[in-house]
C-alpha cells in the first residue's frame, strides 16, 4: 500500500454476527463494503464508527434493513457494482454479462456463496469476500480488501480465525 492508494474492506454474510477481528482488521480503511446478509442493522453501524460503509440487502435480509439490493458506486475512478449474488467467471449468465458491460463495471463485489473468489471477465474483476459471520459448509471465514491505486484494482482474502470474538 502507497499513499496514493486506496484501501476498502470487503465482508459479507455476516448474519447476524460481527468478529471483533474484522473491526481490528478493517481499521484504517477508506471504505467499507458489506455484500448482503448481513443479519443486523447494529453491524452496519459498528462498521460506520471505522469507516462509511456501503452495503446490501442479501437473501436473508429482512425488507426493513435500510439498504438497498444493489449500489453502483465509484472510488477512485473505478466503477463498483455491489450486489449480494453473482456468478464466477465462467458461470455469469448474458444478462449479468450484459450489466457488465452497459455499465462499464471495474469490480462486481458479491457475496452468498460463503466461498471467497476472484476471477475475472472481459477486464472486470469479480470479487467475493467469503463469510465473515458463523462457519457454515465447512468453509473458512474470511474478509477481503481492494487496493485501488491508478486506476487498477487488486483484491485480496484473508481468512480469520476459527475460533470468533464476537461483538
Amino acid at each position: 500500500m502507497t499513499e496514493n492508494s486506496i484501501r476498502i474492506g470487503v465482508l459479507s454474510d455476516t448474519h447476524g454476527r460481527l468478529d471483533e477481528a474484522v473491526l481490528e482488521k478493517f481499521q484504517g480503511v477508506y471504505r467499507i463494503i458489506h455484500a448482503g446478509d448481513v443479519g443486523d442493522e447494529k453491524i452496519l453501524w459498528d462498521l460506520e464508527a471505522i469507516a462509511p460503509v456501503i452495503a446490501v440487502k442479501g437473501n436473508n435480509d429482512s425488507e426493513l434493513l435500510m439498504a438497498p439490493k444493489e449500489r453502483l458506486a465509484v472510488i477512485g475512478d473505478v466503477n463498483l457494482f455491489v450486489v449480494h449474488e453473482f456468478a464466477k467467471a465462467e458461470e455469469l449468465t448474458g444478462l449479468q454479462q450484459k450489466l457488465i458491460e452497459e455499465r462499464m463495471l471495474d469490480v462486481v463485489i458479491f457475496g452468498h456463496s460463503h466461498k471467497a473468489y476472484q476471477g475475472k471477465w472481459r477486464g472486470t474483476l469479480l470479487f467475493n469476500p467469503g463469510s465473515a459471520g458463523p462457519k457454515r459448509f465447512n468453509l473458512p471465514r474470511s474478509i477481503g480488501f481492494l487496493e485501488i491505486e491508478a486506476g487498477e484494482v487488486r483484491a485480496e482474502v484473508i481468512e480469520l480465525d476459527a475460533e470468533p470474538h464476537w461483538v
